[in-house]
């Protein structure tokens, strides 16, 4: 749904969320959430990556940015578009190489 569209009262089915449609509702089943509330507290880059390990395909990064606008928004934020979290996505993956480079310099 349109962030701009969502009422957070109103949430009741997967498709309800900001940024989720059809597809995103199904990326979110085969990761066994059904319902909204079950995103609470969960971390959107380990989704991201069970939901690539599932399907047996990486899925294109931007899937990972709505996964943060959702979360975020279980949790308390507003509604945002999935691209207000690219930046931060990108910074996230930047600083895990980073940490795995000098892991794997020791």
């Amino acid at each position: 749904m349109n962030p701009q569209k969502v009422i957070r009262e109103q949430v009741v089915r997967l498709t309800d969320l900001p940024n989720i449609g059809q597809a995103g509702a199904i990326d979110l089943q085969i990761l066994g959430i059904d319902e909204p509330q079950q995103l609470i507290g969960l971390c959107p880059y380990a989704l991201y990556e069970r939901l690539c390990r599932q399907t047996q395909s990486r899925h294109d990064p931007c899937v990972l940015d709505v996964f943060i606008s959702i979360t975020r928004f279980m949790n308390g934020e507003p509604p945002q578009p999935w691209w207000y979290y690219t930046a931060e996505r990108k910074k996230h993956i930047a600083d895990d190489k980073e940490c795995l480079h000098e892991a794997n310099s020791l």
